[in-house]
């Protein structure tokens, strides 16, 4: 038995209180990983950390505010070390504004949104990702959200702060992906959360992404199965998969990534 557990890949989950990031915590437990879960909610985490734990997992907790960058040093180093190494993490803690145009949301909240989005992820990538390389590969997923491939007349600080993180996958995908380390945007769809009950463009929605194929698709990416869509968004909801799996030799350099639509080939911008 503890021959088993030694060899049960390990997992950190960062934003694992509540809504995605707790399902997908518990979908890693059932699949056989011991994990180290993070939030701002102490009590919370403890509820996820005991259903991870009814799984098989072992489970470490960690109250986190991913906007302390030195708080995140110390919990990935704490991590690693007890562990020995972390094969996956899934980054998911994220806010989002009032729903209304720029200039009508306080600057202090459209900042905080940015920080919180896109410091958070840069910090812990900051820290996992060289050591990642060392011990010779490791898979980052990061929840991004389709909201940042295009334009919109509300949540501007949500938009760019998703359109800004799937920079840094795409980054570490290039970077560090011939050292075995892979990174991946994964966008949800519409999960009935916390979150979306607060926007009220959601109000009348009747169909709701189920979280279990936003689990399914976190573990396939943490599995290693679709390493070619590293550095590439996903979404659950229309992706699954067996679909990712078939498409994945068809990929193009710019498939499923983010950049700038030319107006033609005569466009010197192509």
């Amino acid at each position: 038995m503890g021959e088993q557990a030694q060899q049960r890949p390990t997992a950190l989950v960062v934003g694992a209180t509540r809504g995605i990031g707790a399902e997908i915590a518990r979908g890693l437990a059932g699949d056989g990983y011991d994990l180290v879960l993070t939030g701002r909610d102490a009590r919370a985490l403890a509820e996820v950390a005991e259903d991870c734990r009814a799984a098989g997992a072992a489970v470490t907790c960690h109250p986190l505010d991913v906007t302390d960058t030195e708080a995140v040093r110390t919990v990935v180093d704490e991590a690693w070390n007890a562990s020995g190494r972390l094969e996956a993490a899934v980054v998911s803690a994220g806010i989002i504004e009032a729903e209304r145009p720029l200039w009508e949301v306080p600057l202090e909240e459209l900042w905080q949104v940015m920080t919180v989005n896109v410091l958070g992820p840069l910090a812990v990538a900051h820290e996992l990702v060289p050591r990642m390389i060392e011990a010779g590969g490791g898979r980052i997923v990061h929840l991004n959200s389709g909201s940042g491939t295009r334009n919109a007349p509300v949540y501007p600080a949500y938009h760019a702060s998703k359109s800004a993180l799937a920079r840094i996958t795409g980054s570490v995908a290039m970077a560090a992906g011939e050292h075995g380390v892979h990174a991946f945007d994964l966008a949800p769809g519409v999960v009935r959360t916390d979150m979306t009950a607060s926007m009220p463009m959601h109000d009348q929605r009747t169909d709701w992404t189920d979280p279990g194929e936003v689990v399914e698709l976190a573990l396939a990416l943490a599995s290693g199965e679709l390493d070619a869509f590293s550095g590439r968004m996903v979404r659950a909801g229309t992706d699954t998969p067996e679909s990712l799996r078939a498409a994945a030799g068809e990929l193009g350099d710019a498939d499923r990534t983010l950049g700038l639509l030319p107006y033609g080939p005569q466009d010197s911008l192509a």
